[in-house]
C-alpha cells in the first residue's frame, strides 16, 4: 500500500507528487486544503518518499496502485491534484475510473509524449558515492557541481535521509528511475478521454504546456479550463502557492 499522509475531515482530495517528489513537498498547501473542510491524502506513489520500491515503473501500474489505495480507504468521487509525473497518472486514473474521480486538476503537464529531460539531474544523482559514507554537505556539494539552481537542488534533496545513524541514501529508487526513464514521458493513449470538468494550470515561465498543444488536451478532456500562473516555472505551486490554491480551491469548492 502507499504511504501517505492524510489530514483534515470531508470530501477526499488526493495529491500526487512529480517525478524525484514526494508528500512532503505539498505539506503545507495540504493543510490549507484541509482547512477547506476537505480530507487531504497526499501520496508518496511507488519507488519515492516513503513507498515501496518495486522494478515494475510504469503509469499503468502507479494508477493501479492509486486505485487500489483509493479502494482500501473507501474513499469515492475524490478530487485529485497531480503534478508533472503524478499529473500523467492522474489523467490516466481519471480515463480509467472516471467514476471514481469527480474533479481533476492537473499542474504543468500535458497528455502528451514528453522526450526525456532528466539527464543532468540524473548525472547529478548518480555522481554521488553513498559508499563513500558523505556528510549532507558533502552530497549536496557534488549535486551542486551539476545543477546550479538551488531550488532544484533543495526539491532533489529533501529525499536525503539517514538509512542508519552512519550512512546517507536517497529515499527515491535511483537504480530503477535510470533503468525506466523513457516510462515518464509517456503520452496518454489516444482513446483516453474524461468527459468531467479538469483545471489545467501552467506556470508562465514555464514550456510544458504550450499553446499549441490546447488541441490535445480538449481532445482528452472536452471539458478542460486552461488557465496560467504568473512568475512561476514548473514548480508553480511551489513558486507562486497563493494563486495555485486560490485557483484550486475555486475549482473544487
Amino acid at each position: 500500500m502507499l504511504h501517505s499522509r492524510i489530514e483534515g475531515e470531508g470530501k477526499p482530495l488526493l495529491i500526487l507528487h512529480g517525478f524525484f517528489g514526494m508528500s512532503d513537498n505539498w505539506k503545507t498547501l495540504a493543510t490549507q486544503f484541509a482547512l477547506e473542510g476537505f480530507q487531504v491524502h497526499a501520496l508518496d506513489l511507488r519507488n519515492h518518499g516513503k513507498s515501496f520500491h518495486s522494478e515494475e515503473f510504469s503509469y499503468e501500474i502507479m494508477v493501479e496502485d492509486v486505485k487500489q489505495y483509493c479502494d482500501y480507504h473507501n474513499l469515492k468521487e475524490v478530487s485529485i491534484i497531480g503534478h508533472s509525473m503524478g499529473g500523467k497518472v492522474a489523467m490516466l486514473l481519471a480515463t480509467r475510473y472516471p467514476e471514481l474521480v469527480s474533479k481533476l486538476i492537473v499542474a504543468d503537464i500535458g497528455p502528451k509524449y514528453y522526450a526525456p529531460h532528466h539527464q543532468t539531474i540524473l548525472a547529478a544523482l548518480n555522481a554521488v558515492d553513498f559508499s563513500k559514507k558523505p556528510s549532507r554537505g558533502a552530497v549536496e556539494e557534488m549535486v551542486s557541481t551539476y545543477i546550479k539552481n538551488l531550488g532544484t537542488r533543495q526539491f532533489l534533496l529533501k529525499s536525503l535521509y539517514w538509512a542508519s545513524p552512519e550512512q546517507l541514501a536517497f529515499r527515491f529508487n535511483l537504480k530503477v528511475f535510470n533503468e525506466k526513464i523513457e516510462a515518464i514521458g509517456t503520452a496518454l493513449p489516444i482513446d483516453c478521454v474524461f468527459n468531467k470538468e479538469v483545471l489545467f494550470l501552467r506556470g508562465d515561465k514555464s514550456d510544458y504546456i504550450l499553446d499549441s498543444d490546447f488541441e490535445t488536451i480538449y481532445h482528452h478532456f472536452p471539458k478542460a479550463k486552461i488557465e496560467t500562473i504568473k512568475n512561476a516555472g514548473h514548480w508553480l505551486h511551489a513558486e507562486n502557492p497563493k494563486d495555485f490554491y486560490s485557483y484550486v480551491v475555486e475549482f473544487i469548492k
